[in-house]
């Protein structure tokens, strides 16, 4: 489980979008605006002044009050680097009225789209963002990667840390695809509970394994849904637990022989390390040891899957590092507005975000 610091960063990659787009613009300042006009210029200019559309998401065109100035004004500005594109998402998700965003639009574009329009750009955003979550999964996974991640979101005069639960597929063609998001005022075996079963509810009742940090609420809920399901803790986690527990004098060296027990070539060769390793800090440092063979049983599940899995499904690190994307995105957001829109602007970031395929064999 992570917490997100946030820093300036961009919305995403160009998509194709066969069936028309939802195109979004920018709230800047006047500085603001004019570097962004001179940067997508100067990036238009290195690549032969060739603009490529900002298409973010699929679906029907909008229909717009007066078509003719209004669809030339948003054809213009989605022309433009992601800059602008990502602005008026977080505008719209995180609750800007609709003035306000007229107001922006028409010093882009010179042009005020109605109201009607405004709106119904967000709620369309948010229907998106409702409709993926209630879609229907497939039954088999061939691993599930759950963590949380640490957001801020305001509520009244107060910003208070709020954590989404996150649930990683991979499916049987070693595709990933993040398959549930549960915002949440603090982890808990509740907060689990809920995501797991709405998994089970929306048909994925299949995973050949579990991969998660050591949080006692996310193993009792994954122990209550899918106690036949083999699981891997996380053993970056497992680490830093452990050094954390050894002078940093010294952290190197254990930190060497730690990773050593999980690059062994076999299970029994690993057990032989763990074994070493138990003995020899036993009696200096009893409470890195207490560390290390707390859920001991599930540190070393991976050696029962394919060789080529082993680096993908040792860790939470498929969670943590799209996370670590979507922050280099969304980091100009100090603070959300609403719960709503902390996951709806996280949701429709991911979908920007090209997820690797792992290999299973």
């Amino acid at each position: 489980m992570r917490q997100i610091a946030q820093s300036p960063g961009r919305l995403g990659q160009h998509t194709t979008d066969p069936d028309g787009a939802r195109r979004i613009a920018i709230e800047l300042s006047s500085a603001e605006k004019q570097r962004v006009e001179e940067g997508c210029q100067a990036d238009a200019d290195r690549r032969g002044n060739e603009r490529h559309p900002v298409h973010l998401f699929q679906g029907p065109p909008f229909a717009l009050r007066n078509p003719g100035d209004e669809i030339q004004a948003f054809e213009r500005y989605s022309r433009y680097e992601p800059h602008i594109a990502e602005g008026l998402m977080q505008m719209f998700v995180a609750g800007t009225s609709t003035h306000k965003v007229g107001e922006v639009a028409q010093t882009l574009m010179g042009v005020a789209p109605s109201a009607s329009t405004i709106s119904r750009l967000n709620q369309s955003l948010s229907h998106q963002f409702d409709t993926w979550r209630q879609r229907s999964l497939q039954e088999h996974w061939r691993v599930l990667y759950l963590d949380g991640v640490h957001f801020s979101i305001r509520h009244g005069e107060k910003a208070d840390a709020t954590i989404i639960l996150t649930a990683l597929g991979v499916d049987l063609a070693g595709n990933k695809e993040v398959l549930a998001l549960r915002a949440c005022a603090e982890e808990s075996k509740e907060g689990w509970l809920s995501l797991l079963q709405d998994l089970r509810t929306r048909g994925a009742t299949q995973m050949d394994l579990i991969v998660t940090d050591g949080h006692e609420g996310l193993l009792d809920a994954v122990s209550d849904l899918f106690s036949a399901t083999p699981r891997q803790r996380c053993l970056v986690h497992k680490q830093r637990n452990v050094l954390s527990a050894i002078p940093r004098r010294e952290r190197d060296n254990v930190q060497a022989e730690l990773v050593g027990i999980w690059e062994q070539p076999s299970k029994a060769e690993a057990l032989i390390q763990l074994t070493a390793f138990q003995a020899k800090y036993r009696q200096r440092y009893p409470e890195a040891v207490r560390s290390l063979i707390e859920d001991e049983e599930h540190l070393l599940t991976f050696y029962a899957f394919p060789a080529a899995m082993h680096r993908h499904i040792q860790t939470t690190n498929a969670i943590e590092s799209l996370f670590s994307n979507v922050r280099q995105r969304t980091d100009q957001i100090d603070v959300f507005t609403t719960e709503t829109s902390c996951l709806t602007i996280v949701w429709a970031t991911i979908q920007d975000i090209r997820l690797r395929k792992i290999l299973l064999e």
